[in-house]
């Protein structure tokens, strides 16, 4: 078997709150929605490049309160652009980690967790 990526899935529970979130203040893009009717519940996927999310209002998707963890590169640019858009309700800070990294730690309006971490040491190619 071989993992071609891997998609986390969170549970959200009003849809302009995770827009406002997710596609506004933390630049994901929508890729697509899905509801099997029009009272449906929404289930979508969003994406920056290296990232994809899929987002849920189905119940038994996801558990509110779950974390992700991100690697990344250019972590502190990443912070000073979503700390310049003034979103009201988050400004995460940097915080250097115990296993010789930097760490921004985003929490949406449902509890969910994405922790960005940036090493400080150079990549491997061991992946």
């Amino acid at each position: 078997m071989q993992t071609l990526q891997t998609i986390p899935i969170f549970r959200i529970f009003d849809l302009p709150k995770a827009r406002a979130f997710y596609l506004d203040f933390l630049g994901f893009k929508l890729d697509w929605e899905h509801r099997f009717d029009d009272k449906g519940p929404l289930y979508m996927q969003i994406s920056r490049p290296g990232l994809t999310l899929h987002l849920s209002e189905h119940h038994g998707d996801g558990c509110p309160g779950s974390t992700i963890f991100v690697r990344v590169t250019g972590l502190a640019e990443y912070h000073a652009e979503i700390n310049a858009k003034g979103y009201g309700y988050m400004r995460p800070g940097l915080e250097e980690t115990f296993h010789n990294s930097r760490c921004m730690e985003v929490i949406d309006p449902f509890g969910n967790r994405i922790r960005f971490d940036e090493s400080h040491e150079p990549p491997s190619n061991d992946s």
